[in-house]
Formats: C-alpha cells, structure tokens, sequence
C-alpha cells in the first residue's frame, strides 16, 4: 500500500536549520508530483513547496521562499525540504503529499528559544 514517512523534525532556534525527508513507498514515486503541507496550532493545513515529478520544478509559499529547498532523488524515492533561518511562525506540523489522497503521517517542527 501507499506509503509516506516523514522524518528530521525536532526542536531548533529560531535562525537554525532542519532537514526533512520523506521516504515514499507503494505508488509510482518517479512519475508523481510531490508536495510538502505544514499545519501550526489552530490553523488550516498550508501548502509550503511543490516540486513536480523530474525533479525540475518547485514552487514555494511566499512566506518560506528564499529559505526552504525541496528536492527529490527518484531513485530512492525520497524528497528532502532544507529549512534554513527557521522562525517561531515556521512551526508546524510538516506533511508529506503524493496527491490522490496520500498523505503522510507528519512530523513535528518546533522553532523555539
């Protein structure tokens, strides 16, 4: 079955960096478009970045353009999102997203003194 696994949250300062990786299993990775959600306390669910299927691509949300990456290496089908200079409204829940439904289960960023 689908499978979306996010790792690399955790707790960082604000000015700090974070990588994300999710590793996706079940469907055809190298042929699907790929997106990274977040979701902060009490808010709705946000698109942050888009990086289509080759690879060459992207599209970030005004308020992280300029500091987050996404790539994606199709041969072990994972995407990456490099965060640099976090701030404290940069924390969220990250999601991983293959389209169709699939989603990941989340990982946790904390940008916090």
């Amino acid at each position: 079955q689908v499978q979306l696994v996010e790792s690399g949250g955790g707790l960082v300062q604000p000015g700090g960096s974070l990588k994300l990786s999710c590793a996706a299993s079940g469907f055809a990775f190298s042929a699907s478009n790929m997106y990274l959600y977040r979701q902060a306390p009490g808010k709705g669910r946000e698109s942050v970045a888009f990086i289509n299927s080759a690879g060459s691509t992207t599209h970030y949300a005004d308020s992280v353009n300029g500091r987050f990456t996404i790539s994606r290496d199709n041969a072990k089908n994972t995407v990456t999102l490099r965060m640099n200079s976090l701030k404290p409204e940069d924390t969220a829940v990250y999601y991983c997203y293959a389209g169709h439904g699939y989603w990941g289960q989340g990982t946790q960023v904390t940008v916090s003194l």
